[in-house]
């Protein structure tokens, strides 16, 4: 048996283990992106520790441990090696962790899945997977800014994909059925939160404290619940439909108490004692009127009220137009649902809690080249317009066409890509090893199940050892050598040939977005 420590700790092992795994035995994790079991290629330089003897860095998953050995897997020095490393590798990684038109949702919905399942006429999966972020999809179908399709990479072929009819058609569909669509809540929390506004803030909000198994009352000054989109004409909005989704938030548990000015006395000597958190939604109240109420707008600097909706009061949160005036209803959504994010952290004796976003990989504009990489997972027509107009919306028929019509420029594996898990830990730099023009992407779809994108690829090897071992007839190999190494399919075959019987195998043991399933996670 082998003695040495790791981190002050003392560990014994056999003789040939790896300081990676006799790490692993004290429950000490090393990140690693190139290390599969029974593997010894050390190449990516993620898992580096140091001897702190020596002083000598080297990569844990590739070194035996030895007698004696006395090594630190977590001080500044091994954390600035493993951040330079990612950094070296997002220098050759050309691809969006997230498609360019989610970015631009303020509520940061999962647009390219939603317009996935549309297109496999998948209505229901589609209208879920909306609610998660989105509220009030209906009335946003109707009256919102639409940045998304600012941002959709269609543009550069014709026109972008119809994101918002899209959701309104999946948000009608379901509200039209038999039994319209309710989140499934949380166990009851027994705490109660008070909101104050109805508008798109206060309803979001009131949606999002719901799902978590809180009681909600929802108090407004006005004899509709609706706040600011009552005032949209019904040509832009159809006052059944805004009425529709009000009442699904009702269905879903929100109380209101209509015909209610809240007064600073209110806030004293009844909201704060029966409501364990009170939010300021009301586009009404802007800053001077919240000053009324001894709240003062950023307390702690307005990043902090920004982040977390906190107020120098006590349980008192505000977003929406309670902090300033906001004419995308978008915009007012998105901070009700994070403000209910936060509130949610603080009810469970946590600090109030911003909404973070992971690490994003992102490259660009497309090249003419890359546009035709795209094209290839897309349809050729142009953007779908309703026959009955766009009051209407859309017809089942057309509105999978135009789900079709989105280029599918997202990563299919955002929530397990070892890069973007560790460029987010270790806090990475995209841009600081990146020089010159960078590589063009490409696209590798003959398999039925699964793509290929080398730009993605860190040339681990990981999936040339598994298609060497299952003794696949062609597999992947290195091609090329030095700076242009790639791993490719050989001898001129296609995707399909090379990955048989092995393809969920490269897949699960590929680090980032490079190989995987063309319906994703």
């Amino acid at each position: 048996m082998i003695e040495l420590k790791i981190n002050n700790q003392t560990v014994k092992v056999e003789e040939g283990t790896t300081v990676l795994k006799a790490a692993e035995s004290l429950g000490i994790t090393i990140p690693t992106m190139c290390y599969m079991d029974k593997t010894n290629h050390p190449s990516c330089m993620v898992c580096m520790v140091k001897d702190n003897k020596s002083g000598n860095m080297f990569p844990s998953c590739g070194m035996p441990a030895s007698n004696g050995m006395d090594i630190i897997c977590d001080d500044d020095e091994v954390i600035e090696a493993r951040r330079e490393a990612l950094e070296l590798l997002l220098s050759d990684h050309v691809g969006d962790c997230e498609a360019p038109c989610r970015l631009s949702c303020p509520a940061f919905m999962d647009i390219p899945q939603m317009n996935r399942l549309i297109a496999d006429d998948k209505f229901d999966e589609a209208l879920k997977l909306v609610k998660e972020d989105i509220a009030l999809p209906l009335i946003l179908g109707y009256i919102c800014s639409a940045p998304c399709e600012g941002a959709c990479r269609r543009k550069q072929v014709d026109n972008p994909v119809s994101i918002c009819l899209l959701k309104r058609f999946v948000a009608d569909v379901d509200i039209k059925s038999d039994s319209a669509y309710l989140p499934q809540k949380k166990s009851k929390s027994g705490k109660k939160v008070a909101i104050i506004g109805s508008g798109p803030a206060g309803l979001a909000c009131a949606f999002h404290i719901l799902k978590e198994g809180h009681e909600c009352t929802v108090f407004d000054k006005n004899n509709k619940a609706g706040g600011s989109l009552l005032n949209v004409p019904d040509s832009e909005l159809p006052k059944i439909d805004l009425q529709n989704e009000i009442d699904l938030i009702s269905q879903l548990g929100a109380q209101f108490e209509l015909n209610t000015t809240i007064t600073p006395d209110d806030l004293e000597t009844k909201l704060k004692s029966k409501f364990d958190a009170i939010i300021f939604a009301a586009g009404s109240i802007e800053e001077s009127n919240i000053k009324e109420f001894n709240i003062e707008i950023g307390a702690k600097g307005i990043d902090t009220l920004e982040g977390t909706f906190a107020t120098n009061i006590d349980k008192v949160f505000a977003c929406g137009s309670a902090l300033k005036p906001n004419k995308m209803a978008i915009r007012a959504l998105a901070q009700g649902k994070d403000a209910a994010y936060s509130v949610n952290s603080f009810l469970a004796g946590n600090n109030p809690k911003e909404t973070k976003r992971l690490f994003n990989s992102r490259f660009g504009k497309l090249t003419d080249s890359e546009i035709e990489e795209y094209k290839k997972e897309s349809i050729p027509d142009n953007r779908v317009e309703p026959v009955k107009e766009k009051l209407h919306g859309f017809n089942k028929e057309e509105a999978i066409l135009e789900a079709k019509r989105c280029l599918r420029c997202y990563c299919r594996k955002p929530k397990t890509c070892k890069l973007r898990i560790y460029a987010d830990e270790y806090g990475a730099n995209q841009k600081k090893y990146s020089f010159g023009e960078r590589k063009q992407i490409q696209k590798y779809l003959q398999h039925k199940e699964v793509v290929y994108e080398p730009e993605k690829c860190i040339k681990c090897g990981l999936c040339v050892e598994i298609t060497t071992n299952e003794k696949e007839l062609t597999g992947l190999s290195y091609i090329g050598r030095g700076f242009t190494v790639k791993i490719d399919i050989p001898f001129n075959k296609e995707l399909n040939e090379a990955l048989t019987s092995t393809a969920k195998k490269c897949i699960e043991a590929c680090p980032t977005g490079a190989l995987a399933f063309k319906d994703g996670e």
